[in-house]
């Protein structure tokens, strides 16, 4: 990842469109997100002028994203959970600022190395310790 800069994906949909929405978020990058159960308050001129039926019950689904994915991330959800589908999904994007607790899938992969090769060599001290400890019960 080139930049460090993320972007806070939030998409309000029906109550069981969530999956729909992460499902859209993986198919461009993104890796994972929260769910909240809410509860809408639209006004039946909403629902005219949109031309659709709202549903109290939503879900708002907050997908942290890497700033470069950010468009892709929209699209795919618009694309498969937007306002002329059955989870008749709003999107948006909001700046983060700062995020701690996250890695880049750089880093992770680095740190997985990582713990592969200190694996890979316990592994081959126990290996070499078994070898050892046999030698030594056969001359004894």
């Amino acid at each position: 990842m080139a930049n460090n800069k993320f972007e806070m994906i939030m998409c309000i949909v029906n109550t069981g469109f969530s999956e729909t929405v992460m499902d859209a978020a993986k198919e461009v990058g993104a890796r994972g997100g929260t769910v909240i159960h809410a509860r809408g308050t639209a006004n039946k001129e909403a629902e005219q002028f949109f031309q659709i039926t709202i549903q109290p019950d939503k879900e708002i689904v907050l997908i942290l994203v890497p700033q470069d994915i950010k468009d892709d991330v929209l699209h795919s959800i618009y694309r498969l959970a937007g306002l002329k589908s059955e989870g008749q999904g709003i999107a948006f994007s909001l700046p983060v600022d700062d995020v701690v607790g996250i890695t880049s899938q750089k880093t992770a992969d680095l740190i997985n190395e990582k713990i592969a090769a200190q694996k890979a060599v316990e592994l081959e001290q126990t290996e070499n310790s078994d070898i050892k400890n046999a030698d030594d019960a056969t001359k004894k």
